[in-house]
């Protein structure tokens, strides 16, 4: 698919790896760009910077709320051809945890938050979408970041289970909706050099997390947004989870 002329949803494209993806579409001509986010401050700040970006503040857990902002913005800019499920959150926490109170099982709470952000709004958001790309028969692309996680990683069931269901999604959603021209990619990055790592892992564990890596290094921003624009352009990328790791899953 190429993007020129192509209409693109990021959800969670006030920040991180969604931001980058913004700006990087934003050079190309001709490419209108959507961003569903709920940081409205970061909001406020890309829509000055690009009036041209169309910017919604938008609670992806909410359903009722996806649907009305996905119509809104079918009808006006027009309908979606790319859909970038980036939005996410990560949580830390064993499922059991001793304590010198005793043991302290994973709190039900922020399990249901984790499993509500990282997957079951990829389905809201993606339900809507690729609904509406069906009726107009929209030839689509549907990208979802996922996680080398999703394979399992201590101190990280409720990230992990939810990316793993991303991947699960992605895989049947390739065969249910390739009759209709749309495909499902998941890109999976390793440890990437953004706010949210360096907010969840000290200094100490990225050189730890470092060293493991075959390529002796965290990745680079640029190299997720690489991976997204690639799975766009390849029409014959469908169904795959595109790890971006240095090779920490080998």
């Amino acid at each position: 698919m190429n993007l020129q002329h192509k209409h693109i949803l990021i959800t969670g494209g006030a920040n991180g790896i969604g931001k980058a993806l913004v700006e990087d579409c934003v050079q190309l001509e001709n490419m209108k760009i959507t961003i569903f986010d709920n940081d409205i401050d970061a909001l406020d700040i890309i829509s000055k910077r690009h009036p041209q970006i169309l910017c919604k503040h938008c609670d992806i857990t909410n359903p009722i709320l996806v649907q009305d902002s996905v119509a809104e913005v079918f009808a006006n800019p027009g309908p979606i051809d790319i859909l970038v499920n980036n939005a996410a959150i990560i949580h830390n926490e064993p499922l059991i945890n001793s304590t010198k109170q005793g043991i302290k099982p994973h709190d039900i709470e922020a399990w249901n938050k984790v499993i509500l952000t990282n997957l079951n709004a990829i389905f809201y958001v993606t339900s809507d979408v690729v609904s509406k790309m069906v009726m107009a028969r929209t030839k689509g692309v549907v990208i979802s970041i996922s996680s080398i996680c999703a394979a399992g990683n201590a101190g990280q069931g409720a990230y992990s289970a939810a990316k793993a269901g991303v991947n699960a999604a992605t895989r049947s959603w390739a065969k249910e909706l390739g009759p209709f021209n749309i495909r499902f990619v998941a890109i999976a990055p390793g440890f990437i050099a953004t706010d949210t790592t360096r907010h969840v892992l000290n200094e100490s564990q990225l050189k730890s997390w470092a060293r493991k890596t075959p390529a002796r290094r965290t990745g680079e921003i640029h190299e997720v947004v690489d991976t997204i624009k690639f799975a766009i352009q390849n029409d014959f990328v469908n169904g795959s989870v595109l790890e971006v790791d240095g090779g920490l899953r080998i």
